[in-house]
């Protein structure tokens, strides 16, 4: 049986301070598979090409202008030709086995046709912070229900992988969106089936103050809720539990952006 190749793109816009870190989490990835990894910089004007160039041979590279965050996923997921797919941010990080994990999930079960798996949260130096966010998604993840899903988006973007052939149907995420088109991409995966959840922690969310959900998280939950409507249709009681988990939500995170360390 051939081996299955996995492809994980890299959307890329002056992450100098960051991406080395989250190129070698992805090439240290070892296991029975074949990976292709695919970056796709939007112009970095800070040191980032420089760091790309050390890894020539060992990624592939495009840099062109793009309509962002969600434009460059797509330019990458268009190019992929693996088996099974995914996206990493340039400040986030894959998990020593992460996706060999992913793979033996693909192999095993035939019928499974996307992947979330356990994450934590560390700081701009990569210490491990709020931990109490971590076990809250990880004790969702594992009670698992669409329509819990639709009050709260508790999967972690960094660790889903799905295979290639899924996007035939459900298409590519939407790029009318700016904070929400994973969840919006989620949502439309698991109308069609459920996630495997894969127990062991497959990644690192990167959280700091002047990242895009650091710094702008009330906007975030907000297209997150506008994103809830599109896919609850007459379920109102789940549209009234998600207003109030987006109000509860948004007041934590003003707190916690007072304790970033928490």
């Amino acid at each position: 049986m051939p081996r299955l190749k996995i492809s994980v793109i890299t959307p890329s816009y002056n992450q100098g301070r960051f991406i080395e870190r989250t190129i070698e989490s992805v090439l240290q990835q070892a296991g029975d598979f074949e990976i292709e990894y695919l970056i796709m910089d939007g112009g970095s004007t800070d040191n980032t090409l420089e760091i790309l160039r050390k890894y020539a041979g060992r990624i592939t590279v495009e840099i062109a202008a793009d309509e962002g965050q969600a434009d460059a996923i797509n330019k990458g997921l268009r190019r992929a030709g693996g088996d099974i797919v995914g996206w990493l941010n340039s400040d986030d990080l894959l998990a020593p086995g992460a996706l060999q994990r992913v793979v033996e999930v693909f192999t095993r079960y035939p019928n499974v046709e996307w992947v979330d798996g356990r994450c934590d949260i560390v700081d701009a130096d990569g210490r491990l912070i709020r931990p109490l966010i971590s076990l809250y998604k990880h004790w969702l993840c594992r009670r698992y229900s669409f329509s819990r899903l639709l009050t709260e988006n508790f999967i972690s973007q960094m660790t889903v992988f799905w295979r290639r052939n899924l996007m035939e149907e459900t298409g590519y995420p939407d790029q009318s969106l700016n904070f929400a088109f994973d969840y919006d991409y989620w949502l439309r995966l698991a109308q069609r089936s459920d996630p495997f959840y894969i127990n062991d922690r497959q990644a690192s969310f990167r959280w700091y103050q002047t990242s895009k959900s650091g710094s702008q998280f009330r906007e975030q939950f907000r297209e997150d809720y506008e994103v809830a409507r599109r896919h609850a249709k007459d379920r109102h009681w789940i549209l009234l539990h998600k207003q109030w988990k987006t109000a509860r939500m948004i007041m934590i995170y003003r707190i916690l952006s007072m304790f970033h360390r928490i």
